[in-house]
């Protein structure tokens, strides 16, 4: 627990530094290479499930996660009775923090919700296209 704890408060101050030299609307990862995307069915709102579905390491389906959380553009959704359908946790390697984001995933012709998990409910909206790219990737693991 206390590890889980030490790195979320390392990602909650990476976000901050991140967050000062980019726009306000859109989410923001490390500028460090992705080395791998975990993906768990979502337990709650500010739980991270660490029981993983799957690990993405190969780089086609890290790029689709990594588009899809960096064009998500910041907009407010009301989401206090819903719980994600996944949370995700990116790492960048053994050294660096990760960030830890819940993932609501809409269905077809839908757009998806992401929010940190670490911040204050603030959620970021995918596109339907990248919706549909992520179903289909997420289905194949299923």
């Amino acid at each position: 627990m206390k590890v889980l704890l030490s790195i979320l408060f390392f990602i909650g101050i990476f976000l901050l530094i991140g967050c000062q030299a980019r726009p306000d609307n859109i989410m923001v990862l490390l500028d460090e290479k992705i080395q791998e995307i975990n993906i768990s069915i979502s337990n709650e709102v500010g739980d991270m499930n660490l029981d993983y579905l799957h690990s993405f390491q190969d780089n086609k389906s890290i790029k689709l996660f990594e588009t899809a959380i960096r064009s998500a553009l910041k907009q407010k959704r009301d989401l206090r009775n819903a719980n994600p359908d996944y949370d995700i946790v990116v790492s960048y390697g053994e050294d660096l923090p990760k960030h830890a984001i819940h993932l609501w995933l809409g269905e077809e012709g839908e757009q998806s919700v992401f929010m940190y998990m670490v911040e204050d409910g603030e959620t970021y909206v995918s596109s339907e296209k990248v919706t549909k790219q992520l179903r289909e990737l997420i289905e194949e693991i299923k």
